[in-house]
């Protein structure tokens, strides 16, 4: 874990909307931690370090919620969709050594063989993995594979200690070559005979 996911967290009584603006104006993000059985626990995060943080898919906070620590998985961001302001996160505890299904994004690398291209079919394939190594992404290669190469699931590489809870046949990467509309004209040719003329008396 990094000094940059460490983040402090304010425990909050006061709801609804009124106050969560004003939370926000003030720079802070409200949030909810849930799971294990426990009583879902309201706080005030930082708005901008969060944010940051938050950019990296399936982000594991390291909250210091007025002294007590506790990790947690961002699980979900509600955005305001007009002004993409982050307006509620909902995170889920974790316990180091704990595992946890998690969607990761998939990353084409490389250039597929001359005159194809890549078509990503799935952009996230769903792992379990241990809760303080969280993979960012996985890559697959498409480096010189011809059309009609296909990369399913369960070609992926992943990290270490990371399980494939995605079915391994779901196709996650085509290559194929792009269709060329066809410009020939497919009229029949000039003076071909549709039906015999009558003979001249």
């Amino acid at each position: 874990m990094s000094e940059d996911t460490k983040v402090q967290a304010e425990l909050r009584s006061s709801f609804g909307k009124g106050f969560a603006r004003r939370l926000r104006a003030a720079g802070k993000i409200p949030a909810v931690i849930y799971g294990h059985g426990t009583e879902p626990v309201h706080v005030a995060l930082p708005g901008h370090q969060v944010s940051l943080i938050i950019r990296r898919a399936n982000a594991l906070l390291e909250l210091d919620i007025e002294g007590t620590e506790q990790l947690a998985l961002v699980k979900d961001v509600q955005k305001d969709p007009v002004h993409q302001i982050i307006e509620h996160i909902d995170l889920l505890v974790v316990k180091k050594g704990e595992k946890v299904a998690i969607d990761v994004p998939v990353v084409v690398v490389g250039e597929s063989a001359p005159g194809t291209i890549a078509n990503l079919d799935a952009t996230t394939i769903s792992v379990e993995a241990e809760a303080t190594h969280i993979p960012e992404n996985v890559e697959v290669s498409v480096e010189g594979l011809e059309d009609g190469t296909h990369i399913t699931a369960a070609d992926v590489k992943l990290p270490q200690g990371a399980t494939l809870l995605t079915d391994a046949e779901v196709l996650v990467v085509a290559i194929s070559v792009p269709a060329v509309e066809a410009t020939e004209d497919e009229a029949p040719a000039e003076g071909e005979a549709t039906a015999e003329e009558p003979a001249a008396e």
